[in-house]
C-alpha cells in the first residue's frame, strides 16, 4: 500500500504495508454496474446518486460559487472514493456477519451523541463529517455503523484494524463475495489501494465518544 494512502482507516495512524490482496480485476460482464459484490449489484446510477448526495450537501453548506468550487476541488476523486467505500462497506459487513458481529441502533445513537457533544451539536457534527470525510448528513448514521462494525469485528478477532488478522478477515470475505469492479473505476486491490485517491470516511475512532456518553 502506498504510504500516503495508509490513512484509509482513520482508526489508526497508519496501516500495515503488507495488507493482503482482497479481490480480482474488473470486467464488462455486468453492463450498467459500477461494481458487483456477491449478489449485490452497485449500479452506476446508485453510485451517481451517492455522489450527488455529497455535492448537494456541499452546496448547502457553502456560501457562494467560489466556496462551492473549493469544496469540489478538495474532493476531486469523489466518485472513485465513494465506490471504494460502498464496496468496502459490503466486504466488512460480510466479514462481520461471518464472525457473528452485529451493531445495534443503540450503539450507533450512543456513538453519535458522544460525537455531537464533542463537536458542539448535531449540526456542527454534520458539517464536520461532510468537510473532513465527505459524508452527507443523511449518511452519517450509516457511516457510524460501519465504524462500529469494524471495531467490533477487530475485537472479536482479538486484534485491531491495523493488524494483518483484521485484513485477513476482509480478504476472506472479499474472496467469498467475488468483488468485480467496472474497469472504468479501476481494479479492487487493497494491497495497492489503486482506487484510494483521498482519505475515506470509512472508519473513524468513535469508541472514546461512546464511552463518554455511557460513563
Amino acid at each position: 500500500m502506498h504510504r500516503r494512502r495508509r490513512t484509509a482507516f482513520l482508526l489508526t495512524a497508519a496501516l500495515v504495508t503488507a495488507a493482503p490482496l482482497l479481490t480480482a480485476c474488473g470486467s464488462d460482464a455486468h453492463p450498467g454496474a459500477a461494481a458487483v459484490v456477491g449478489d449485490d449489484r452497485i449500479t452506476v446510477s446508485q453510485l451517481e446518486n451517492r455522489v450527488n448526495e455529497v455535492r448537494t450537501a456541499q452546496r448547502a453548506a457553502t456560501t457562494g460559487e467560489a466556496q462551492y468550487e473549493q469544496a469540489i476541488a478538495k474532493s476531486g476523486g469523489l466518485t472513485r472514493d465513494t465506490l471504494h467505500g460502498m464496496v468496502l462497506d459490503r466486504v466488512l459487513h460480510r466479514a462481520a456477519d461471518d464472525a457473528g458481529v452485529t451493531v445495534t441502533r443503540k450503539e450507533i445513537q450512543e456513538a453519535r451523541t458522544g460525537l455531537e457533544q464533542q463537536a458542539g451539536g448535531a449540526k456542527a457534527l454534520e458539517v464536520s463529517w461532510l468537510q473532513q470525510y465527505g459524508v452527507p448528513p443523511e449518511r452519517l448514521d450509516d457511516n457510524l455503523r460501519v465504524q462500529i462494525e469494524a471495531q467490533k469485528l477487530a475485537s472479536a478477532l482479538g486484534t485491531d484494524t491495523s493488524q494483518p488478522a483484521f485484513w485477513k478477515a476482509l480478504s476472506e470475505a472479499s474472496k467469498k463475495l467475488d468483488v468485480d469492479l467496472n474497469p472504468r473505476y479501476g481494479s479492487w486491490d487493497v494491497e495497492k489501494s489503486s482506487r484510494v485517491d483521498a482519505k475515506l470516511p470509512w472508519v473513524r475512532d468513535v469508541t472514546a465518544a461512546a464511552s463518554q456518553k455511557t460513563a
